[in-house]
């Protein structure tokens, strides 16, 4: 698929429909790979961290999850971008995999959260192909364990992983072990606990002023607020100056 920088990241362009096509066809080839979806806070970590924008930037796709970024895509290349978020791709790849008989495997979460999980997909999804599952410890990961860990992936040989682990860590461990697994593998994140309803999504109306931040920080006040002060704050520098800064060079080559 087409990418466009916004900022640092080469940010994925086409129609909802286009993203899903295209996962779902990578992963029939079992030949590895994986997806990034894109918000403000990958943005910024991105831009602060240029060793984990090379991860971003070398994934097969990079959705954009969040409406900035949407906006962004307007804004810089008159591209009317529709948002492709994780909290909507998460269950209509678990739908278009039962319905094309694609098994799935699940990397990240805690037990309480897999179980929820699994639990909404036996009843949802009564067809749908899981693999197997792991719930690795926090903290760093030795190379025994990472070496099992891998082992039991590829002998379950699932055609999607979905990687729990949040940003920025779910993304450095997919281009860690990218070259060794033949699944397609999605940083899916905080959509999960949506999805067990563990949290709740923010209403239409306040994702579509791109303010789905705010409901989330209401959720969770404590974790949240000095990331989005930093992120959000930083975000919105670095667009305006990316904006103005692509005018002028318009303008100078005009002249």
């Amino acid at each position: 698929m087409e990418k466009k920088t916004i900022i640092d990241i080469g940010v994925s362009v086409g129609k909802y429909d286009d993203f899903t096509e295209y996962i779902t066809k990578i992963s029939k080839k079992k030949k590895g790979g994986y997806v990034c979806i894109a918000n403000v806070h990958m943005l910024v970590e991105a831009y602060d961290d240029q060793a984990f924008a090379t991860v971003v930037n070398n994934a097969d796709i990079v959705t954009p999850d969040g409406m900035p970024l949407s906006l962004m895509m307007r804004f810089l290349y008159g591209i009317n971008q529709p948002r492709v978020a994780g909290m909507d791709l998460f269950p209509d790849l678990l739908r278009i995999s039962e319905e094309e008989k694609l098994s799935v495997f699940f990397y990240g979460g805690t037990d309480d959260l897999k179980r929820k999980v699994i639990k909404k997909i036996e009843i949802e999804y009564p067809n749908l192909k899981v693999k197997g599952s792991i719930v690795p410890p926090f903290g760093e990961i030795s190379d025994r364990l990472s070496e099992e860990y891998i082992a039991k992936i590829n002998k379950a040989d699932p055609n999607i992983i979905f990687i729990i682990l949040g940003c920025p860590k779910q993304e450095k461990f997919m281009g860690k072990i990218s070259d060794r697994i033949n699944s397609l593998m999605i940083g899916i994140g905080g959509a999960v606990p949506v999805f067990a309803g563990e949290i709740n999504r923010a209403p239409k109306w306040m994702q579509r002023l791109s303010l789905e931040w705010m409901f989330r920080l209401f959720q969770e006040p404590g974790r949240l607020w000095k990331r989005y002060l930093y992120t959000n704050s930083k975000f919105i520098f670095l667009s305006i100056r990316e904006f103005y800064r692509r005018r002028i060079l318009k303008k100078t080559d005009s002249v």
